[in-house]
């Protein structure tokens, strides 16, 4: 039997991996099978997990999350011959992918008999103005969307609300729109209610020129940090910064990491697990525009936090 698809895009900070952990959290009894870019920012509660191996972790609600390490249609390939066999897939894209890339690659023959595209969903930020949308990309992720999900609608006014709304219904009269709070979407919007229902194969859309527009940067620390100095330095460069997220042991907490995301200009802060051994003590990683920030000045803000002791 064929296992259905869900896509979920949207740029960087919209809230993709919320909506992922929701999904996962609240399966109600189907077995998924999540496809992300890394499982730092994927907050899965350490009661649920059963084990993990092989790049995949296992739930004990019968779900399971993997990494997307190289090439999507292996990765799906390998989900595919596990045994008992994922009942929906979900591929949370990188924010700043465009999915016509991704459901090109789907339309593959072979991908659509065994794992067809069922739905592309992108998540908007509602906190952002309206005018990110006349971001290239942010049109694209809208254009390719069969549901669109408003998250962090209970961070905003009414009004912003319905301008949101408005901007998005222009740009894609098609796709529903739906308002979501801490990554809440309807599943039954997102998942086919008919076992036995195939999708039709989609127009994926124009190629656009690919171009970087962001990169990625690192830095680790085998010493716990100073948590105000964190704040600080955060401060510092937060508004050179499109997306940050990582882990952390603070000086103040010692023995316990803290999950860091910055999104949208919020910094949030969560308690996460205990330190791995031959792990670095702290991982956070920054994205931001091309030729925005260099290393050497995330290493000189960042060393800052760590004593010198």
């Amino acid at each position: 039997m064929p296992v259905p698809i869900l896509l979920v895009a949207g740029f960087l900070g919209a809230g993709k991996t919320t909506v992922v952990n929701h999904l996962l959290a609240h399966a109600e009894g189907r077995r998924i099978a999540a496809v992300v870019n890394d499982f730092g920012a994927v907050n899965i509660d350490a009661e649920l997990i059963a084990g993990a191996s092989d790049g995949v972790v296992s739930l004990s609600n019968g779900c399971i999350c993997c990494t997307l390490e190289g090439d999507l249609l292996r990765t799906l390939a390998t989900l595919l011959r596990r045994d008992p066999r994922p009942e929906f897939i979900v591929i949370e894209t990188s924010g700043v992918a465009d999915p016509s890339d991704i459901v090109r690659n789907l339309m593959d023959p072979v991908v659509w008999t065994e794992a067809p595209l069922e739905t592309v969903l992108c998540v908007v930020d509602a906190t952002q103005p309206t005018s990110m949308l006349n971001d290239a990309l942010v049109r694209s992720q809208l254009r390719a969307a069969d549901v669109v999900a408003l998250n962090k609608v209970d961070l905003v006014d009414a009004g912003s609300r319905a301008r949101m709304r408005d901007a998005i219904r222009a740009l894609r009269p098609a796709a529903v729109i739906v308002d979501a709070v801490h990554g809440e979407v309807p599943t039954a919007l997102l998942f086919p209610t008919d076992v036995d229902h195939v999708p039709e194969p989609r127009e994926p859309g124009p190629r656009r020129p690919t171009f970087d527009r962001f990169e990625t940067l690192s830095w680790t620390s085998e010493r716990p940090v100073s948590l105000p100095r964190l704040q600080q330095a955060i401060g510092r460069l937060a508004p050179k910064l499109a997306r940050a997220k990582g882990l952390f042991e603070t000086v103040e907490q010692p023995g316990r990491l803290m999950v860091f995301q910055l999104a949208g200009g919020r910094a949030t802060l969560a308690p996460g697990g205990v330190p791995a051994p031959g792990v670095p003590r702290t991982r956070i990683v920054f994205i931001a525009e091309l030729g925005v920030l260099s290393r050497a000045e995330i290493d000189r803000i960042m060393e800052g936090c760590v004593d010198a002791g």
